[in-house]
């Protein structure tokens, strides 16, 4: 059983910050990429960040220069520092991650329940 706890969603000014987190628990082997996913009213989910477990990271072209993924190996867990928010970053956010769990013979991927991010004019 593995799974994903998300967490620092909430209402925010534009031009404010917000740090997400996202927790994964259960019977893990290893945890290869990490990522984060949003969704917004009416549009399809896009990818935001992704960090593998390197440390390569990748990120949407709208976010880039604002938000910052990285990860805690140690704490299998994977943040998102959003600064400069825009109303446009308004969605809910899911956490994703390519887990192979202990007896299994592939990755998978899990994701987090979402949590809201809202951001004001």
């Amino acid at each position: 059983q593995v799974q994903l706890v998300e967490s620092g969603g909430g209402l925010v000014q534009a031009g404010g910050s917000l740090r997400l987190s996202c927790a994964a628990s259960g019977s893990i082997f290893s945890i290869n990429a990490m990522g984060w996913y949003r969704q917004a009213p009416g549009k399809q989910r896009e990818l935001v960040a992704a960090i593998t477990s390197g440390g390569s990271t990748n990120y949407a072209d709208s976010v880039k220069g604002r938000f910052t993924i990285s990860r805690d190996n140690a704490k299998n867990t994977v943040y998102l520092q959003m600064n400069s928010l825009k109303p446009e970053d308004t969605a809910v956010y899911y956490c994703n991650a390519e887990v192979l769990g202990v007896g299994a013979t592939y990755e998978y991927d899990y994701w987090g329940q979402g949590t809201q991010v809202t951001v004001s004019s």
